[in-house]
């Protein structure tokens, strides 16, 4: 009995830290460059298929060196990240947490880290149901010491879905926007209530802070639910990303202006950037918004590759700064604005923005975004840095979840990610 009343207390503990965590957020400035991925896919996401094969691989870095007993946990949420009303061995086969076993220091570096990486699902805890979760990675044991957080999609494929991107019919998001359709096949699992048991969420790039939820079908057929309501399925275009080869610090890429460089670290200097607002669309490869560590040494990326301070600078038309508005460098780089380092100050004397950010080898996307506050929460606008062009390659990602009536909590039944330039029919 007094075991039993230990671990209800430790699971009691566990369920609470988790609540008051949000996911996608880094809580030690020593963690950097953390990568969750499909296993071999550093440019996808971290989607697990219930019951499968599927690996999952995440890796980081930590900037104090050394060795650090690090272990991860997850939480089950709801389609809009609350926590799920659920015992927590309700959805985890095995432990409550796992240790990251797996770490080898820098070498042939400057700088000083030591790199961790632990597959998923661990053989010690594995998810049993699907919908959303939150993974947690914390030292020591002890859940209150959490170093960050990551989002993680379990996914039972129970439905299929078709979806087509095209330019919206109204002619004030015409040239600027992209419009979505989807249409959910009922034929193998019956839905009765659709507008109480389903619900969508579409992704642009893979990002949460300008998400578009839905709750009502535009038409309900037999064994078919359509979502096409255009008003409520458009996301602004943007541009391609800007981009930023940091595969090499001796070897400099085309985007970095000067280096000025020490005995013990790196200081790069990217070209100044400026607004994309007048200028023509052009296409270009992109990554859409993520990184990729590489190099073009013959370096192993992980634990051989070198950091360096890499110095952003963005002139505003006019040299004027916003009105009432933090600009932030955006993209996966700076956990999509999240980053203290994402936010630039602004010199009044140069009339520029400028911030400095500490970066691992690789290849890097990102663009310049304006935080603003809506509904209370934070937003980040492109079209004032960047602008909007139906033409722009996008992906989009659609998550189709599921609450039985009387259910507690939002199970995910489908996941389908389409491109803006290959899925412009409805497939």
């Amino acid at each position: 009995m007094r075991n039993c009343f230990f671990c209800f207390l430790f699971l009691s503990n566990v369920l609470f830290v988790f609540s008051q965590r949000l996911p996608d957020e880094v809580f030690m400035s020593s963690i950097k460059t953390i990568k969750f991925s499909r296993y071999g896919e550093p440019l996808s996401y971290p989607i697990y298929t219930l019951n499968s094969s599927d690996k999952l691989m995440l890796d980081f870095d930590d900037v104090d060196g050394g060795v650090k007993n690090y272990f991860f946990s997850i939480r089950l949420c709801n389609a809009d990240w609350t926590p799920a009303q659920l015992s927590y061995f309700d959805y985890v086969r095995g432990y409550s947490q796992a240790r990251i076993s797996t770490y080898r220091n820098s070498s042939i570096s400057l700088t000083r880290y030591t790199h961790y990486l632990a597959i998923f699902p661990d053989r010690n805890l594995q998810p049993i149901k699907s919908g959303n979760y939150i993974l947690s990675v914390f030292l020591n044991g002890d859940t209150s010491r959490v170093a960050f957080t990551k989002r993680l999609l379990v996914v039972d494929p129970k439905i299929s879905i078709a979806v087509q991107v095209s330019q919206p019919f109204t002619q004030q998001y015409f040239q600027s926007h992209h419009r979505l359709q989807v249409q959910i096949d009922t034929k193998n699992f019956e839905v009765r209530y659709p507008q109480q048991q389903v619900q969508l969420k579409i992704l642009q790039n893979f990002r949460w802070d300008n998400h578009i939820t839905l709750t009502s079908p535009t038409f309900i057929r037999p064994e078919q639910l359509q979502y096409s309501n255009e008003m409520e399925m458009i996301f602004p275009a943007g541009k391609e990303f800007r981009w930023l080869n940091l595969r090499s610090f001796r070897l400099l890429g085309d985007r970095i202006r000067k280096q000025q460089n020490t005995d013990s670290s790196f200081s790069l200097f990217v070209k100044e950037d400026l607004p994309r607002m007048p200028r023509q669309y052009f296409y270009y490869n992109d990554l859409n918004g993520m990184f990729i560590n590489e190099t073009i040494e013959n370096i192993n990326p992980l634990w051989n590759a070198d950091y360096a301070k890499v110095h952003f600078t963005y002139r505003p038309s006019g040299g004027v700064r916003f009105n009432n508005q933090d600009l932030v460098v955006f993209g996966e780089l700076t956990n999509y604005g999240k980053d203290p380092s994402a936010v630039m100050e602004f010199n009044e004397e140069k009339g520029v923005y400028e911030t400095d950010m500490f970066l691992k080898q690789g290849y890097y996307d990102y663009q310049y975004a304006t935080k603003e506050i809506f509904n209370g929460k934070n937003r980040f606008v492109l079209s004032k840095t960047e602008n909007d062009t139906w033409e722009t390659e996008n992906s989009y990602m659609v998550l189709v979840y599921y609450r039985p009536l009387g259910g507690r909590y939002d199970e995910l039944f489908a996941v389908r990610q389409v491109n803006s330039q290959f899925n412009r029919g409805l497939r």
